[in-house]
């Protein structure tokens, strides 16, 4: 992506790191730097780290990091040249775009303004005689019109190429239909329609975007329910269903269900903070979602097994995040002397919105509820189960990092085995200590081992020759440290570089002094990727002394050409091999590696 450099250097500018990472982190000075927590994983612990010097950000935690552009590309999920849009847009500027940018950048629109266009042709379908199938089964389900429009609800058609018809006659293509997942080809070259008679249900992200569409069967017709394939402008893993509309709400939390016309009953209901993910357990992505609308949250998924197994996974990934975590367990219905499974729509429909008000308040926490799972799994009336149970809930209560919470729920893990708080208290701490030592044991074997420690985190930027790469690393530190060092000539070819990547940045740094730009980390972002970015970040995080930094630059540089060299099977000077090999063993050489 060719945007010219001037642009960028000025949109650079404008785009202070702390100032963008901050509408997004809530970021407290340390130091030099600012730290909060990570938006890209779990964490309770700000490990995450923005440089104002260096304009750059890095995760202790996840190890992930770069430049401005890179933070929001990974937040927003978007491409280089979107969020240089992205960000000129923020800064007040105008993008210069070259024509093949300008048409990358269209197909995008495109895509968005057919699935406004789309969304509007089937919203306006359920107002006319054609919808009225869709209407009768909104009616059942006691969907207020008020709330069908405020979620831009519509109605697909019993019929092969409806949308395909209209959508073309505005003027879209085929081929910009079949993009967006609105029509299907078949065997033959054919096109029609994906949806057909359905209730239509929009999908729009935060930013008021229809990116894709959710559907629901009005027979007994499978599948019950059939959303959006993945698209150039849409990712199940990163949106949640009505979270356009539950980033308003004014409750302190946030409700996560499971489908969509939960979320819509419960909005009716007045519950407009819940929100649904897109046919996936939850993710990493859409935590770090959440993260930027509320800290707690309530997990309200069906009281089935698949219910339960979703509710553990997603506890799970919500371990140690700054989340406050509680679960809401929905009573079974008793329907004809059976006890049903039953979902939030049912709940409501059936209960009240006051009762289940009331769930919400009382709902447990993340903890408690693996408690009860645990406990569902025995028969604690008898002496073997109850033995089980506590070697198992033992291990589980281990897991907690505060002693407070262990004391507390060993002592009702023991009332409800039926033995002494003590026993319980011993088997857990007993537990704790093993686990300890686990890690501890892990973290040896990663201290014995340096040399792995040292290497790059992703497997394709691993180094062929460790002591090379060191000393290239530290040349970089240099280098963006202080852009006086640079020499009059270019000390280094990009292929003496051992590492691949480290050569490349090398030579765009090499690139930008001699056209006299600034010396930043971030300005790299526009030719690496995610990782190569997060790994040139770790780099730069490293201490690097400024004394002596010249002379160190020249050890980094002798270093580089020494390996080179052997590498090319080139002669080498007896007298400095053997002068090398002695510094080795020495160990004089320590500060050439960082």
């Amino acid at each position: 992506m060719a945007f010219p450099q001037q642009f960028l250097d000025e949109l650079m500018a404008r785009s202070d790191i702390v100032d963008v990472v901050g509408s997004y982190v809530q970021l407290t000075r340390k130091g030099a730097n600012l730290f909060g927590l990570c938006p890209f994983h779990s964490e309770k612990t700000g490990s995450f780290s923005v440089s104002p010097d260096k304009q750059i950000y890095y995760c202790f935690g996840c190890k992930k990091g770069g430049g401005v552009v890179n933070f929001i590309m990974e937040e927003e999920n978007l491409t280089y040249p979107d969020a240089i849009r992205f960000l000129a847009k923020r800064a007040g500027m105008e993008v210069p775009e070259e024509e093949g940018d300008r048409e990358a950048s269209r197909r995008r629109q495109r895509l968005l303004d057919l699935n406004r266009d789309a969304a509007r042709f089937y919203y306006q379908l359920l107002q006319q005689p054609e919808g009225r199938a869709v209407q009768a089964y909104l009616d059942k389900r006691q969907i207020k019109k008020s709330t069908a429009v405020k979620f831009g609800m519509g109605a697909s058609l019993d019929s092969w190429d409806t949308l395909l018809n209209a959508m073309t006659k505005k003027g879209y293509t085929k081929a910009e239909l079949l993009a967006a997942g609105l029509i299907v080809q078949n065997k033959n070259g054919g096109f029609y329609d994906k949806f057909r008679n359905r209730l239509m249900l929009p999908v729009i992200d935060t930013r008021g975007d229809v990116v894709a569409f959710g559907s629901r069967v009005l027979d007994k017709s499978e599948p019950k329910y059939m959303n959006s394939s993945e698209t150039p402008v849409y990712s199940k893993r990163r949106v949640l269903y009505g979270l356009n509309l539950a980033k308003k709400t004014k409750r302190p939390n946030i409700i996560l269900c499971e489908g969509n016309l939960d979320i819509v009953t419960l909005h009716q209901a007045g519950f407009d903070n819940a929100v649904a993910s897109m046919g996936t357990a939850l993710t990493v992505e859409q935590t770090r979602l959440l993260s930027r609308f509320t800290k707690e949250l309530v997990l309200c998924y069906d009281n089935d097994n698949a219910g339960k197994i979703a509710t553990e996974r997603a506890l799970q990934i919500l371990n140690n995040s700054e989340f406050s975590v509680k679960v809401l367990q929905l009573p079974r219905r008793l329907v004809d002397g059976e006890y049903v499974k039953q979902d939030a729509d049912d709940f409501i429909k059936f209960q009240g919105a006051d009762a289940f008000e009331r769930l919400l308040t009382g709902s447990e926490n993340g903890i408690e509820f693996r408690m009860a799972q645990v406990a569902g799994k025995y028969d604690l009336a008898s002496d073997e189960a109850r033995v089980t149970y506590c070697e198992e809930i033992s291990g589980l209560l281990s897991s907690l990092p505060n002693a407070v919470e262990r004391e507390i729920y060993s002592a009702r893990a023991a009332e409800l085995a039926r033995i002494t708080p003590e026993a319980m208290k011993l088997e857990v701490q007993r537990a704790f200590k093993r686990r300890m030592a686990r890690e501890k044991r892990a973290e040896l074997r990663k201290d014995l081992n340096p040399a792995a420690q040292l290497q790059p985190k992703e497997r394709s930027l691993r180094y062929d020759n460790l002591r090379s790469a060191r000393a290239e690393e530290g040349i970089l530190r240099l280098l963006m440290m202080d852009d006086s060092l640079f020499p009059e000539e270019s000390p280094l070819k990009e292929e003496e570089f051992s590492s691949p990547l480290l050569g490349r940045a090398f030579a765009l740094l090499w690139a930008a002094h001699q056209e006299g730009r600034p010396m930043s980390p971030g300005l790299l972002s526009g030719a690496l990727g995610t990782e190569e970015a997060s790994h040139i970040a770790a780099i730069c995080q490293q201490p690097e002394s400024s004394q002596n930094a010249q002379r160190a630059l020249a050890d980094y540089i002798h270093i580089v050409k020494t390996e080179a060299k052997k590498r090319a099977g080139k002669d080498i000077d007896p007298l400095l091999a053997a002068t090398e090999k002695y510094k080795d063993k020495k160990g004089t050489g320590g500060k050439q590696y960082g």
